[in-house]
């Protein structure tokens, strides 16, 4: 099922799902294509705009997209031997959490993160092939119409990652979906069939969002239940419930969330190119196209919401990192 998305979200909309994210990760809308950073959380240096893992693969993923990209030789290339071997270990379930081959890591990607086009490209398309495309994918086999119902599917795939795992987007489906027991009525303008029920999508959606709060404070795999991470990480499914008690189903230019500390917050539609073909985000959508921890703010990134930027940031890990993505039909199966 991989790739069979057509662009569910775009233009404004793809942008302002990103821009959600952003700040529950950084506490700001931007793009911190320079961050780079050992957390000590098993998965190596943690970087970039989608926290790509030296110690879980899809670092190494996004290396190669840079290296394509440059030709095959470039700043990044001094690691290929070991990001490969690191790759290789995290692929076979062995620690991969090692940074000592990996000198000069971080230097090197945040130069290139704040100076090389290029290099902003490829994390543009690894984040989409690994989480935003896969998020849209799962989307269309629900159904989903509105746009905070495919945002919020995004949001988790960056979290717990889009695949099958115990903490997984998928898994989160289909436990959201054994919950359908009945028809349920809406005023989403939209509803879903699951399990032979007629669900209004909002009704599914706060389903949904009951099901992944569950799931952060209390992780079923063992490698996403240290330091009570996700725990601390649940103001991501409030600020949706805000937004879903606003109304604000289908976001035009700008939508109002809670920042991190709770406090509300305006976020505004960025005409910054969020793809690899590097179109402006306010382009209108093509019809039949088909896709395929904590990080700290950097002081000279600008913020937008009028109280500053939110404290609390997010310490995520990402489950089934770099598993091909499967699919959930309308059963729940």
């Amino acid at each position: 099922m991989l790739g069979m998305s057509d662009a569910l979200l775009c233009g404004c909309g793809k942008m302002l799902a990103l821009e959600v994210t952003n700040v529950y990760e950084n506490g700001d809308t931007n793009f911190h294509y320079e961050y780079c950073e050992d957390l000590k959380d098993g998965r190596g240096y943690t970087a970039g705009i989608a926290g790509f893992c030296s110690g879980t693969g899809d670092a190494w993923q996004m290396v190669q997209a840079y290296h394509k990209l440059t030709g095959g030789k470039d700043d990044m290339s001094q690691f290929d031997t070991e990001m490969a071997r690191l790759a290789k270990l995290s692929d076979s379930g062995k620690d991969a959490s090692s940074v000592s081959g990996l000198p000069n890591y971080c230097a090197v990607w945040k130069k290139l993160g704040n100076s090389d086009p290029k290099f902003k490209q490829a994390q543009d398309q690894i984040r989409d092939q690994m989480y935003f495309t896969p998020a849209m994918d799962q989307a269309k086999i629900l159904g989903l119409k509105t746009t905070i119902a495919q945002a919020q599917l995004y949001d988790t795939a960056l979290e717990h990652g889009a695949g099958d795992d115990a903490d997984g987007l998928i898994s989160l489906i289909k436990r959201t979906n054994a919950k359908v027991t009945s028809d349920v009525s809406g005023t989403s303008g939209s509803t879903l069939t699951i399990n032979g029920h007629k669900i209004d999508e909002i009704a599914w959606l706060n389903l949904f969002l009951d099901v992944r709060t569950a799931d952060l404070e209390h992780p079923l795999e063992s490698g996403n239940q240290g330091g009570n991470y996700w725990a601390q990480t649940t103001y991501r499914v409030k600020s949706y419930q805000y937004i879903i008690k606003q109304k604000q189903y289908n976001w035009g230019t700008s939508v109002n969330i809670l920042d991190n500390d709770g406090k509300p917050m305006t976020v505004k539609c960025s005409t910054s190119p969020v793809n690899t073909k590097r179109k402006r985000a306010n382009k209108p959508c093509k019809k039949g196209n088909k896709t395929k921890g904590t990080k700290p703010k950097d002081s000279s990134s600008n913020d937008s919401s009028p109280d500053g930027p939110s404290s609390k940031k997010s310490k995520h890990s990402k489950s089934g990192k770099g598993h091909k993505t499967m699919s959930v039909d309308d059963s729940g199966n």
